[in-house]
């Protein structure tokens, strides 16, 4: 990875937390690798928005923070496929816990966000 410019700051959960999920599309990698969408297009498809080198990167730090696995078959063309590790399926109740409260109070954050932009 690239030299820092921030030192780390590891006080507490939530930078823990913050520096293993930070990046725009973690969060969704794992609960779509969870939903069994294993392989780098199929994850493309489910999130469009991001860009083939991005998502790889993230999967990359994912799986260097030993939440996601990688697989890579012996066969032409390679065949790559993710799967979360026992670590990983431990934040999938959390992952899911924040989409529920994103779910119950949509029209807020909507208008919070959209007053924003």
């Amino acid at each position: 990875m690239n030299d820092r410019k921030i030192p780390l700051n590891l006080n507490c959960g939530l930078d823990l937390i913050g520096e293993v999920l930070y990046g725009k599309w973690k969060i969704r990698l794992l609960w779509f690798i969870n939903e069994g969408h294993q392989r780098p297009s199929e994850l493309h498809r489910k999130i469009p928005d991001a860009s083939r080198r991005v998502l790889t990167i993230q999967l990359k730090e994912l799986e260097e923070h030993e939440l996601v696995m990688k697989k890579i078959y012996p066969v032409v063309p390679p065949k790559v496929e993710y799967s979360l590790t026992d670590f990983g399926k431990t934040l999938v109740p959390v992952i899911s816990a924040l989409g529920n409260w994103g779910d119950e109070n949509e029209k807020r954050l909507r208008s919070v966000i959209l007053k924003k932009g």
